[in-house]
């Protein structure tokens, strides 16, 4: 093989693997970054079995994962928790280990703890449920921007969010929502970024 043949052998794997090393980048942070992070309040709501449990306070994990909706809804809690649980599947046992996921409930006159925890050990039987008195769970979601009265609501006197504040967020250990997700992100786009939540300094 001629010097020059040998030569542009030699470019061309470089151009490959160039390609290969660009194409192996991180994907863009799916969700969005929140400026000005919003402080959970220090409101105590009960657990599935029956501890007090505040977003302010008990978010002692590198990330805590949190979304409001109840255990009735037909279209986007069900959605919304499968990608959370299929995005917990994703992650390997450092990540998991680093991350709690929360469910608060827009319907506590049926959303008891024993309602929610069965509902949701069908995704995970490591999410937390959180109940208690609606105002109290609109007080909890204010700071969020979670305006759960600002849903459509439901016979039993609680809110079907819709359309309204269906996202999800992420708050880190100083009990601030740095990220949040709208209900259409998917399980690998949730895994990718709480993955990039979890490694950042």
């Amino acid at each position: 093989m001629s010097v020059r043949r040998l030569a542009m052998l030699v470019a061309m794997v470089g151009l490959l693997a160039s390609a290969c090393s660009s194409g192996s980048a991180p994907e863009e942070f799916a969700g969005i970054r929140l400026k000005n992070p919003y402080q959970a309040a220090d409101i105590a709501l009960t657990d599935t079995s029956g501890t007090p449990y505040s977003l302010g306070s008990d978010t002692t994990k590198p990330l805590t994962v949190v979304f409001f909706g109840y255990t009735n809804c037909p279209d986007f809690c069900p959605m919304v928790m499968n990608n959370l649980a299929a995005a917990m599947n994703r992650l390997d046992a450092d990540d998991r280990r680093s991350v709690d996921v929360v469910f608060v409930t827009t319907d506590p006159a049926r959303d008891d703890e024993k309602t929610l925890r069965a509902y949701l050990d069908q995704y995970d039987k490591g999410f937390i449920g959180l109940t208690g008195d609606l105002d109290t769970i609109i007080e909890v979601g204010d700071p969020l921007a979670i305006y759960v009265n600002d849903g459509v609501k439901l016979p039993t006197g609680g809110y079907d969010l819709g359309g309204h504040s269906t996202f999800t967020l992420a708050i880190d250990s100083s009990h601030q929502a740095v990220a949040l997700w709208n209900q259409e992100t998917s399980s690998t786009e949730f895994a990718s970024d709480i993955h990039t939540l979890l490694t950042e300094d």
